[in-house]
């Protein structure tokens, strides 16, 4: 069996964090699926999608981390093509990767204590974003 839904929301901009968490094992009840995987994915080419702890410090760690490996640039080939100053948007979202995939068992999403699903907003800008989750199983 599969099912698959989506969900639109707005980031404010770069480096922005969202526990979705909890709207991804929504879908996975409402799906009836008991054994299986949920995948979730960003769409688009500056956000990404990973599991985490949600906190506080770390939400404000991993967009610095990835800042630090990947900073605002004019000197990326996709800056110096589009000069739209989010060379390093791309970068980031790509080593991060658009989708996740999560067991299932019993009904509900296998993930320990401290894992959360996250999106990040890589883009300098605020966006109008979609996730879709496909959930697979029996």
């Amino acid at each position: 069996m599969v099912h698959q839904e989506q969900w639109t929301f707005e980031t404010p901009g770069h480096g922005r964090m969202t526990d979705l968490t909890a709207r991804v094992a929504e879908v996975v009840r409402r799906s009836s699926i008991q054994t299986g995987a949920a995948q979730v994915f960003a769409v688009g080419s500056t956000a990404a999608v990973s599991v985490v702890e949600f906190e506080p410090g770390l939400c404000r760690d991993v967009p610095e981390m990835l800042d630090r490996l990947m900073p605002p640039s004019r000197n990326y080939g996709h800056e110096q093509a589009w000069h739209d100053g989010n060379g390093h948007s791309h970068l980031q979202a790509t080593l991060m990767g658009p989708s996740l995939s999560v067991p299932i068992a019993k009904g509900e999403l296998i993930l320990g204590t401290w894992q959360q699903v996250f999106h990040i907003e890589c883009d300098v800008r605020g966006r109008h974003r979609t996730v879709v989750v496909t959930v697979f199983g029996e």
